[in-house]
């Protein structure tokens, strides 16, 4: 096997090799070699501009970064978290007890932990959707209210919006995650205490926001209720922090909790997804796992060559590291998925922007890219100017559904021909003599199709995403399940904050004089 160094050699040396043939005979060469399907999701890559050399030289360094082994590790449950020390095992939560035993040395106890999780957490969903979870009143519950940011928010709220179809007999399903006033404003008004509950998800129980917003929220259900010891019918938390549930008013009977070894932007697939089991049905949220599941099958068994979430891996290390491709757009032909692109922002994006080796050394090229989109034909009517005539690279995910959930098939029809339009003049583009008609086209792109949405699909693409920066991390050596980054911004909002807090007024110089002078503007002490 060659060294890691040399595969990225030859495979830079491929990307530096002047394109002579075009993306017709690219895709022709290719022919079906990039088209794969797994769990109801089916990839095609052929518009990458990837030919059968390339490829090649692709799985020789997912072969040499030691992809398989790494992949093994994760599934086995090791530390390969290693600046905090953590296994990252979300795929244990939606594996058979088969899957586990044939991944995990010792699994009967991993396997019973969660057996008796699965139990609480079923068990919860059903009294609440059958009305047997009563309020202080009384009544049942009708509205629920998740309180959660990030990890704790992104999937769930994705999941729910996609699938959910709300009626006269279904919950009510909001959910608060930002810090902005004017959030909170919008989801509780109108809200009936009585008939509300409450989802707190933190597993610490002090992110920020989600504190600031429960706090404000208690206060907002006391006000109205004047009853403390009603917390205890209307509040529950997904936590580990047992303590400062209690002393929010929660008893331990409504609290959820899950294993160190979920990292947020993973954990949809725990006690984190009650929100989803609430609104679809326990038999919805299983279906999920179960897609999930199937789809982790697929990448722990598949030849790399043919495996789909290792070939939108090494598509995008392709176009960024080779291509200097900054920039990734998703472009979700399918209403239900409106909320894809800022789910997959944090799971990407926040996994793999690093500029640290895990060996603590600087990474010697790129990694990620900047990810962003919007749906269907609205974002033809906003961007795709930019993206057909505009100078900036980038590379794009169509995600398509072959089967509409509704009864407008000419809709759909219309719909699907615009999706695989903009594919093609993005491969392709269009020579004109009149050089603003003209549109360059080799914008490298995938397409993705669902046979159709509905939670075991949806659980597979999840996944298939999440497998995708999973691989990306082990090619670019870095950790992709911290987040340290994150912490500088929460380090320097606390003095903000309190300086905020007192007007202005604390001449605290650390802040620094652009800073300074902000905080006096916002306080009314320099007027613009």
């Amino acid at each position: 096997m060659a060294s890691h160094t040399a595969t990225w050699d030859a495979l830079n040396k491929l990307a530096q090799a002047p394109d002579t043939a075009g993306p017709a005979a690219r895709a022709a060469a290719v022919d079906n070699d990039l088209a794969v399907s797994a769990a109801g999701v089916h990839a095609d890559l052929r518009k990458q501009g990837i030919d059968p050399q390339v490829l090649q030289a692709l799985v020789a360094l997912a072969e040499a970064a030691q992809l398989p082994q790494a992949r093994a590790a994760m599934f086995a449950g090791e530390p390969i978290n290693n600046t905090e020390q953590r296994a990252v095992l979300h795929t244990a939560l939606r594996a058979t007890p088969d899957a586990l035993k044939r991944r995990m040395a010792n699994a009967d106890a991993m396997i019973a932990t969660l057996s008796e999780q699965r139990e609480r957490e079923s068990a919860f969903v059903s009294a609440v959707r059958e009305g047997r979870w009563r309020g202080y009143q009384g009544q049942a519950i009708q509205t629920i209210v998740n309180i959660g940011i990030g990890g704790s928010h992104l999937g769930p709220e994705l999941v729910v919006d996609a699938l959910h179809r709300s009626g006269p007999s279904e919950l009510q399903i909001e959910f608060l995650s930002n810090i902005d006033g004017n959030n909170i404003d919008r989801v509780l008004r109108g809200l009936n205490p009585a008939t509300t509950l409450f989802v707190i998800a933190s597993k610490s129980f002090t992110t920020q926001e989600t504190a600031v917003n429960a706090q404000s929220v208690r206060a907002w259900f006391l006000e109205r209720t004047g009853d403390p010891d009603a917390i205890a019918k209307h509040f529950v938390a997904v936590s580990n922090n047992l303590e400062a549930a209690a002393a929010f008013g929660i008893p331990a009977d409504n609290l959820f909790a899950m294993g160190e070894w979920v990292g947020g932007r993973y954990s949809l697939w725990s006690a984190v997804g009650l929100p989803i089991a609430l609104a679809l049905g326990w038999e919805g949220f299983a279906a999920l796992l179960a897609g999930a599941g199937a789809m982790d099958e697929h990448f722990e068994t598949a030849p790399l060559a043919r495996n789909l979430p290792v070939l939108l891996a090494l598509a995008g290390v392709w176009n960024s590291s080779c291509h200097g491709r900054a920039s990734h757009v998703l472009l979700p032909y399918d209403d239900r998925l409106r909320l894809l692109p800022d789910y997959l922002q944090q799971l990407d994006m926040e996994s793999n922007g690093k500029r640290t080796q895990k060996d603590g050394q600087p990474v010697a090229g790129t990694t990620g890219a900047m990810l962003w989109g919007g749906r269907g034909t609205n974002g033809q009517h906003a961007f795709h100017q930019l993206l057909h005539q505009g100078t900036q690279d980038y590379s794009a995910d169509f995600i398509l559904c072959r089967t509409p959930a509704h009864r407008y098939s000419h809709h759909h029809s219309y719909l699907n021909a615009n999706a695989l339009a903009q594919s093609q003049a993005m491969a392709d583009g269009r020579q004109h003599e009149d050089p603003h008609r003209a549109v360059p086209g080799n914008r490298p792109n995938t397409t993705i199709v669902l046979e159709q949405l509905n939670a075991t699909t949806l659980g597979a693409l999840l996944a298939a995403y999440e497998h995708k920066v999973f691989c990306q991390g082990v090619i670019w050596n870095i950790n992709s399940f911290d987040q340290w980054g994150v912490e500088l911004g929460k380090v320097l909002a606390g003095p903000i904050h309190q300086t905020l807090a007192a007007g202005g007024l604390d001449g605290d110089a650390t802040h620094g004089p652009a800073t300074a002078a902000l905080i006096a503007l916002l306080t009314h002490r320099n007027e613009p």
